[in-house]
């Protein structure tokens, strides 16, 4: 049996092995509620802001003059990896696939640079940027398994609500973080998701409300 993992789902590992084994073997997903709107409706307007400028060969003002680099201007390219059904894909040697779709792309010289959007309601705390780690390294392992180079580093884009002016639009403040990556980590992601899903479902999670609230029914 051969899987196909994302990000978002190799995420679901981190936070319980036994949640994400059901997952992928027996389709046995966690209750979900309503999904928030406002990310997704921010996204489609943050790439079409960028695009604009790109199409000017232009950094938006949230990157002028704060990274030595250009947005990525093959435009075909560029909307299959933001294709949340397609994306930037590698499959191993067993037929497992591996996937993830990127909001940007920088490129430097002969160097690409992942950039993220995250939206979000609060300034950044100290660790904010740290739950991104995986996904930086994924996106990046990816590109390189596609032959790409890219830089040892990436962005996360932060947006965030500043105040409401007198007109009634709502100011948002943004922060850039630059984030070290390392497809050494993305690397052993996979291999140990794999690793949990070719053997027995894992124990419940001490930690997990979902493994906890199905126990305490059985």
């Amino acid at each position: 049996m051969s899987y196909t993992l994302s990000p978002s789902k190799l995420s679901l590992l981190k936070e319980c092995p036994r949640c994400f084994w059901l997952c992928m073997n027996k389709d046995v997903k966690r209750p979900c509620g309503v999904f928030p709107s406002l990310p997704s409706g921010m996204d489609a307007i943050l790439k079409k802001h960028f695009d604009s400028f790109r199409d000017k060969n232009m950094l938006p003002p949230e990157l002028a003059d704060r990274v030595e680099a250009m947005l990525f201007n093959d435009v075909e390219l560029l909307k299959v990896w933001r294709s949340n059904r397609k994306g930037i894909r590698w499959e191993d040697s067993k037929g497992n696939v591996l996937m993830g779709a990127v909001d940007n792309i920088l490129e430097k010289d002969d160097k690409l640079i992942v950039l993220d959007y995250k939206t979000r309601g609060f300034p950044l705390k100290e660790d904010t940027a740290d739950h991104y780690q995986d996904q930086l390294d994924l996106y990046n392992f990816l590109l390189r398994k596609n032959s790409y180079e890219t830089e040892d580093y990436a962005y996360l884009l932060f947006y965030y609500p500043k105040e409401v002016n007198e007109s009634g639009e709502v100011v948002f403040e943004t922060e850039l973080v630059k984030m070290n990556i390392s497809v050494e980590n993305a690397e052993s992601i996979f291999n140990g998701a794999i690793a949990v899903l070719e053997g027995d479902m894992p124990n419940p999670s001490e930690e997990c409300e979902y493994c906890k609230w199905k126990e305490d029914r059985i």
